[in-house]
C-alpha cells in the first residue's frame, strides 16, 4: 500500500518512493584554514551504480529508505543512522526529488541496497579533497594560447 504524501515539486512522487542517502566527508575553506566536515546527500541511482563497483569517493556509509523518512512536507528530516553533527548538502530537498525520480526509472539499482539497510563498503578516500565553498576566478593567465596557424586557410 503506497502512503499518499504530496510534495509541491513533485506530484508524480510519495513518500513510499525509495531513496538513497550518503554520508559524505566535504571540506570548507574559512579564512585561509580547511575544516572537515560530514554531509548528508541524497545519491542517484547511476551513482550509486559507480560507487558500488569500487570507485574511490567521498562516502562513508548510504542508507536506503523511503522519501517520506527524509522529506516531510518538503523539509529535510535527520535519518536516525546519521550522526547529529552532519549537516543537509544545499539543495537537499531539490536534489533528493531528482535522486528518487532515478530509481523510479532504473528499479535494478533497488537491489544494490535493500530498503532499510545501510551499506559502508565503499572505497572511501579523502584524497582528493571535495571543497564545497571554492569559488573559481579565471584570470588571462588560465587563456590557451593557440598556434599561429590554426585560423588561417593553409
Amino acid at each position: 500500500m503506497t502512503t499518499v504524501t504530496s510534495y509541491s515539486n513533485a506530484p508524480d512522487l510519495v513518500a513510499d518512493d525509495y531513496i538513497v542517502i550518503g554520508l559524505a566527508t566535504c571540506f570548507v575553506k574559512e579564512d585561509g584554514e580547511v575544516y572537515q566536515i560530514e554531509v548528508i546527500e541524497p545519491i542517484a541511482s547511476a551513482s550509486l551504480e559507480t560507487l558500488v563497483k569500487g570507485i574511490p569517493t567521498s562516502f562513508k556509509l548510504a542508507c536506503a529508505t523511503t522519501l517520506g523518512s527524509v522529506l516531510d512536507q518538503d523539509k529535510s528530516q535527520m535519518p536516525p543512522e546519521f550522526p547529529q553533527t552532519a549537516q543537509f548538502g544545499d539543495d537537499f530537498v531539490e536534489r533528493a526529488i531528482a535522486a528518487a525520480r532515478t530509481y523510479k526509472r532504473r528499479e535494478a539499482a533497488k537491489s544494490l541496497i535493500p530498503l532499510g539497510t545501510t551499506y559502508t563498503d565503499f572505497k572511501y578516500s579523502t584524497e582528493r579533497k571535495r571543497v564545497l565553498n571554492v569559488s573559481r576566478v579565471v584570470t588571462k593567465e588560465d587563456n590557451v594560447k593557440q598556434h599561429p596557424n590554426t585560423h588561417k586557410v593553409l
